[in-house]
Order: structure tokens, then sequence, then C-alpha cells
């Protein structure tokens, strides 16, 4: 039986390092990706390019890299007061989490994902959240999405399963097990295609990728690439 998945690709590194991953375990892989008027929506145009090079430069995975959806999640963004939605200072809550974490984003995302999949007859969905080098979200945490796999599989009457490869590993983690699978090729790609800074910088280039260097997202990167790169 011909074993599918669908990727949540925001074109940052974490999803594109499971993009790679889910290419080497499922038979076929489709990408799923969401607009819900994010600061940095720069990261739209990063996803596609990371999916063409990725095509260009990995023929096996592109011989299983299939459709890729864009879902229009504005009514998020609408609803939400966060740096990650407004024009606003990054900075810390009274309740502890950052102003980045947008409510429910993950949540919606993983139910919209479910849609999509149940309509493609897709059983495997496979998202970048990491509960041991993250910024404190609740949504990324991992009895978060077992207790959402739960749902969805109630709520729909489909055995789907939630596949979370970066949730136990921190950022300098993430960066070796990118390269173990495509080799100095795909650390390039992830370098010089994906995208994730906070405010959106794509002028800024560090040996790490492009970012403001100073957001939380451009620490956590510089920080894992460091410790994974050290003296380089």
């Amino acid at each position: 039986m011909t074993e599918r998945a669908l990727v949540l690709l925001s074109g940052g590194q974490d999803s594109t390092v499971c993009l790679a991953w889910a290419l080497e375990r499922f038979d076929a892989v489709e990408t799923i990706g969401f607009d819900y008027g994010q600061r940095h929506r720069v990261e739209l145009q990063c996803r596609q390019q990371v999916r063409s090079v990725m095509t260009q430069q990995f023929p096996a995975w592109a011989a299983k890299l299939g459709d890729d959806h864009v879902i229009d999640l504005g009514v998020l963004g609408a609803i939400s007061e966060t740096a990650l939605t407004q024009d606003a200072a990054i900075a810390f809550n009274a309740d502890g989490l950052p102003n980045t974490f947008v409510p429910g984003r993950n949540l919606l995302f993983f139910q919209f994902a479910a849609a999509v999949a149940y309509r493609r007859g897709i059983k495997h969905l496979i998202g970048g959240m990491c509960e041991t080098d993250y910024s404190g979200y609740p949504d990324c945490r991992d009895d978060t999405l077992k207790a959402l796999q739960v749902t969805l599989n109630l709520g729909m009457n489909r055995r789907f399963v939630i596949h979370t490869p970066l949730m136990w590993i921190d950022k300098a983690a993430t960066w070796k097990l990118g390269h173990d699978l495509g080799g100095e090729a795909f650390e390039r790609l992830v370098i010089d295609e994906t995208h994730s800074c906070y405010l959106g910088d794509r002028t800024h280039k560090h040996a790490w990728g492009y970012g403001c260097g100073t957001c939380p997202a451009c620490e956590l990167r510089a920080k894992g690439y460091a410790a994974y790169h050290p003296g380089g």
C-alpha cells in the first residue's frame, strides 16, 4: 500500500527539514502552507523556492514530491493581536508567553491539513513543532499534538498520524538532521532558501541564513548553527 504524507511547510528551516524527513520515509509527499496575514509573509515565497530547489537538486525526492496546497487563513490574522500579525515590538506578555504566539495557530493548521488529507486520502500529517528548543508556545507541546491527533481521528473518523520529527531535539540537532538527510547541498538549501526571521528580513545574510539577527527566531537559529559548526 502506498504510504502518503502531508507536510506543513512554512518555508522555515524546521518545516523544510521535516519535508526532507518525510521524503525519505514515505512513498508520496504533498505540502500545505497557510497565509494568515503573517508579518513575515516572505516565507510564503520561500516555501515555493524550497520546493523548486529541492526538486532540481534531489531527483529521488522530486519523484515523490506531489501537490502543494496554500490555504487562506486571513481571519486568523484579523482576530490576532500579536507581533507576528501586526507591526509591534516583540516582547513578553504578562502570562510569560512571547507576543509572537498566535493563539490557536497550530491547532487550526492541523485541522485544515487534516481536512485536505481526508479529501486526498492521506494518513500521515507532519509538522516541525519542537518542545526542546522553542519559544514556549503551548501548541508546540507533545501533549497538545497527541491530544489533537485523538480529536482529529474521532471527529473525522479516520486514522491520522501526526509526526513531529523535531519534537525532542534542539536546533543544533536539527541542523545535523538536515545534513544527515541531504548532505552539504541540503544544508546550503536551508541557508539560502528558507526563512525564519519574525521581521521578514531578507536583506541581511549570515552564515546560518537570512534574517535580522536579533529576533527570537534568528537568535535560536544562529545559536543552533554555532553549536553545530563551532568556530565556523
